[in-house]
Order: structure tokens, then C-alpha cells, then sequence
């Protein structure tokens, strides 16, 4: 299965998805925003629960642009060199 549409969410939303409509497997394996306040699902057919408007996603990506989104100190911390 090929996933292709990146979606940030709200952290209050965790216990609204259903990780079986999603790339992840459980909240274990999201990537969230260094703050915590945001997290990052994949996937390829629109899951059910933003569908029907239980969860409302921040933006939506592209790999590429999620990519670039997890290079920003919201998401990645720098390290000192």
C-alpha cells in the first residue's frame, strides 16, 4: 500500500483516530511536533473519521512537503555541532 497525503492534527484529536485507516499502527508511532500539541498521519484513502468531520486536519501534504515541514524546529530539534 502506497501512502501519499500527510496530515497534521491537533494532539486532542489522538483518541478520535482509527490507526486502522492509517499508516500508523497505534499512538505509539506518530510523529509529533516537538510541543507535543501536533501530530502527522499518512495515508492514501481518506479515513472515515475526517470524512465525516470528527477530526479536522490542519493541513494536508505531500510527502515532499511533509518532509519539509519535519525539518522545522516545530517538529525537529536542532543539535548543537
Amino acid at each position: 500500500m502506497s501512502f501519499n497525503i500527510y496530515t497534521t492534527i491537533n494532539i486532542s484529536d489522538l483518541s478520535n483516530i482509527d490507526f486502522s485507516e492509517v499508516g500508523e499502527t497505534s499512538a505509539d508511532t506518530i510523529r509529533k511536533s516537538l510541543d507535543e500539541s501536533q501530530f502527522i498521519i499518512k495515508y492514501n484513502i481518506e479515513p472515515s473519521f475526517i470524512k465525516n468531520g470528527l477530526v479536522v486536519p490542519l493541513q494536508s501534504l505531500t510527502h515532499s512537503e511533509a518532509l519539509l515541514l519535519m525539518q522545522t524546529p516545530f517538529w525537529n530539534e536542532t543539535l548543537p555541532e
